[in-house]
Parts: structure tokens; sequence; C-alpha cells
């Protein structure tokens, strides 16, 4: 039997939550302690990587740990083993265990942080609060004689051309003729060599982003029956694949500031949580996000939101918010555990789908360095 490789983990994984998603600056994520390239049967999933995390992932033969904290945060001046980080990345490597991060990528993928926090309120409607991820549509547009046109069509559709929001397979057909003269050399699918040949064909236009253009263009020269495929390929104006942080959307029933605070008290299964506004006012309209969230009150306010759900909300900023009526809710920081089941369950999934054998485990461990008392 093959054993899965750590590198078609990690392969599935940024299928679904990219790289390209990371919106902070010199955001430390993917690989960063160990090798992906080795035999991986079992993966932990944590909010946090800390010695008793690592210790867990000993106890559980995991080789490979996908983290959303990143555990190098800042570059290394030196790598001490008398330290508490150094012990810890000590007993990382001497175990052969490999750790993954997936930050700010995680927080804006669909089903990623964020998403999975507006599930946990019950959100309906629900869109991101800020864009920070966008991409440009592409047009290709292939001509092609007649007899191969349906199959060129059905190639580029099997490959996501052609996508538009509720549709596939969309495309436009122009109809024409294509002038070639074949010289010495050529082996023409039509025509004859040093003879100018007229052949009805087709212009097929379709659309795509500009993160599919490699695959687009494999499948049009695959299923072109031309040597030298004329097709004319650029860059759109429309951008297309809008992703953002945060997410905003509608209770189902409108409540109080007071009632929804001890609402989202149960809801993450926190013991305290800090509160910014009247509790007496109704709300409706919920932003939130994940982490630290303080250079979103602005934008949680243009959109609209009765109430900001929010971590770690600094005493200044939480004046800011008040004074433009924008209710806060602070569960704190660790409210983000939601990712552990979250990406233990889509992980599961997406490998099984792919036949890829390898056991994903949630971590237990609390992570949450606060005592409430």
């Amino acid at each position: 039997m093959n054993m899965t490789n750590g590198q078609e983990i990690i392969q599935v994984f940024e299928s679904w939550s990219p790289k390209k998603l990371a919106c902070m600056e010199n955001d430390p994520i993917g690989l960063a302690i160990g090798t992906l390239n080795k035999p991986v049967t079992k993966v932990l999933v944590t909010l946090d990587v800390n010695d008793a995390v690592v210790n867990e992932a000993i106890a559980e033969g995991c080789e490979l740990i996908i983290t959303h904290h990143p555990p190098i945060f800042r570059k290394l001046a030196n790598l001490r083993t008398d330290t508490p980080a150094g012990k810890l990345y000590e007993k990382i490597i001497k175990n052969d265990i490999a750790i993954y991060a997936a930050h700010t990528n995680l927080d804006v993928a669909h089903g990623g942080v964020n998403d999975l926090l507006a599930q946990a309120l019950h959100l309906q409607d629900v869109t991101y609060l800020q864009q920070t991820y966008s991409e440009p549509l592409m047009k290709l547009a292939v001509f092609i004689p007649y007899a191969q046109a349906d199959d060129m069509r059905q190639a580029l559709a099997q490959v996501g051309a052609g996508a538009i929001g509720d549709y596939n397979a969309c495309s436009f057909t122009v109809q024409g003729e294509g002038r070639f003269k074949a010289l010495e050399g050529a082996t023409p699918h039509v025509g004859e060599v040093g003879e100018v040949h007229i052949e009805a064909e087709q212009r097929i236009e379709v659309v795509f982003p500009a993160s599919a253009k490699n695959r687009v263009l494999k499948a049009m020269l695959q299923h072109h029956p031309y040597e030298e495929p004329a097709y004319d390929l650029y860059e759109l104006a429309q951008q297309t694949n809008q992703m953002g942080i945060g997410r905003i959307g509608r209770l189902t029933e409108a409540m109080t500031l007071q009632a929804f605070a001890h609402y989202v008290k149960q809801q993450f299964q926190v013991p305290v949580l800090r509160m910014v506004g009247d509790g007496e006012v109704m709300v409706h309209k919920v932003a939130v996000l994940g982490g630290d969230g303080n250079k979103y009150v602005h934008a949680a306010h243009f959109a609209g939101a009765d109430v900001f759900v929010t971590g770690d909300m600094y005493f200044h900023t939480a004046q800011d918010a008040e004074a433009l009526g924008l209710n806060i809710i602070d569960p704190g920081h660790h409210v983000e555990k939601v990712m552990i089941e979250g990406v233990t369950q889509k992980m599961t999934t997406l490998c099984a789908a792919k036949k890829i054998q390898v056991t994903f485990i949630a971590s237990t461990v609390n992570t949450e360095p606060f005592q409430f008392i």
C-alpha cells in the first residue's frame, strides 16, 4: 500500500485555503518546521502549538501538525535550546514532527475561521466584512474547425473556463473562415503544403479567473487539432473571486444587545466577555471577525453592523466604536478554536474524496492562557 506523503495533504489543504488569500503583511504561513517530504498517517489540528500540544501529537503518533497560529511569528535571531521556545522547537525536531501554519489565509477562506464563527451564531445572508482578495478575469478566444468545436467547448468547461456566477460551460461562438498556407516541414491537419487553404472555423470565447490560465491553456492546446493553434488571450477589467476578512450577516430574529451577549457566551462557550453599548438596544445585523479586529471597527460600522463581535479590543478603539454608535462584543481571541473541529472535518472530507489515506485528529488541549476569576 502506498503511504500518503505530507505534500499530498498540504496540496489538498491549499486547494481549499491557498496562501494567496493571506491578508497580513509578512504573514508567516506555510511550513514552519520540519519537512513534508515524508509519509504521514496522522495529522493533529490545533489553534496553537505549545508543549502540551506537541506532547499530544507525540502520544497520538502524528507526523504533522496543522495550526492556525504560526509557531514562529517573528524572525529568529538565534535558536537556543535553553529557552522555552527553543526547547519546544528542539522537541518538535527530535520527534520529526512537521508544523504547517494557516493564519490569515484560513481566516479568509470559504469555510474557514470566520465562516465557522458566523455559522456558530447562525447568521443569515452572510458575506465578507472587508474585501482583501480578488483576481482579474481573463478571456480566451480560440479559432477551431467546426468538427472539433464541441469537443473544445467541453474540454474548456471541464477545467473551469466559462463559469460565471451560478452558470457554467458559458461560451460565445462566431462563425468565420480561417486562411493559412503550410510551409515546407509542416504537417497540416487540413490543406496541403504550399497552398493557401480556407477552412470554415468557429471562434470560441470563454472567460475564467487568472489563476486558471495555465490549466485552461493546457486543455485548449491538448484538444486543438492544429500544429499552430490561433488564439487570443487577454486580461479583462472585471474582477472575480472576491473574498475578504470577517463576516457580516443577520440574526434570524433581532434581540437586545444584552441578550445577544449571553447568546455569544453560549455559542462560543466562553465564561465571560466584554461589551460596549446599551444592553437594551436591539441588534439584528452582526459583524464577526476572529482574533484581533481592532482595525476593522470602521469597516463594521460602514457595513451597517449593529454589533461587532471580535477579540482583543483595545481601550481607545472601544471608545471610538462607542462614539460611532457601534456596539461591541469581545469574547476573546480564543474563540478561534472553532477552527480545530472545522478544519478536522473539512480535511477529512477533502482527503477522502481524493482517496488519500490519512487520519485527522482534533486537538483536545486548551491553549487559552487566561483564567477568569
